[in-house]
């Protein structure tokens, strides 16, 4: 049996959760070891795998946590779809904080902000950091340009989408690194509100003369 369209098989679906307890393995592990005394074969224990099967998933180490990023904007998307598209911008952005993964994954304050600070300082980390979130852009794009009603290849579809994703990078490594840090998710909205990101409403776009 094929999967439906636009839904991976249960072969993929697996697949990607392998992936996804993986980068979540590592993400402990280089939050409470740190990254250069974390191995490959910590991370492989810690996700209940082989070292073979790691490595199918991973070429090295420092692509372990590739997964967790594209999870983090996945939800975002996902959240996007199911708001209307009338609803503020903010307010479905903050929704993406109140998900059941997202609540999970930001439990322990302590270790979470240990993370971020550990992508922002370990140079192959922030290197793969950076570039997901290239990748991340196609898939938050289509969803913005909807709520925007606006051609996805459009220059403001292109600057919202990074300034949605750059919103959510500053505000995590400015709550990482603040000694005494307010809720994550009031720094956001703080973020939000300065970019005035709820004044981009989906306007009328202008027809393409024929």
């Amino acid at each position: 049996m094929t999967a439906a369209r636009g839904r991976p098989s249960l072969t993929e679906q697996r697949r990607l959760q392998t992936r996804l307890e993986i980068a979540e393995a590592a993400a402990t592990l280089f939050a409470d070891r740190g990254y250069d005394t974390t191995t490959v074969e910590d991370i492989a224990s810690a996700a209940g795998i082989s070292l073979r099967t790691f490595y199918r998933y991973c070429p090295a180490k420092e692509d372990a946590l590739t997964p967790l990023f594209a999870s983090s904007v996945g939800q975002l998307v996902d959240v996007l779809a199911e708001h209307p598209t009338e609803e503020p911008l903010s307010a479905a952005v903050e929704a993406s904080f109140g998900t059941e993964t997202a609540g999970r994954r930001l439990e322990d304050t302590a270790r979470a902000r240990r993370l971020v600070r550990v992508l922002g300082t370990v140079p192959v980390l922030k290197m793969r950091w950076l570039a997901a979130g290239r990748e991340m852009q196609e898939r938050l794009a289509p969803a913005l340009a909807s709520r925007m009603d606006a051609p996805l290849d459009s220059l403001e579809v292109r600057l919202l989408t990074t300034a949605v994703l750059d919103a959510f990078t500053v505000t995590m490594e400015h709550w990482a690194w603040q000694d005494e840090p307010e809720e994550l998710i009031d720094l956001m909205r703080r973020a939000l509100a300065f970019l005035r990101l709820d004044e981009l409403r989906a306007k009328p776009w202008p027809p393409v003369d024929e």
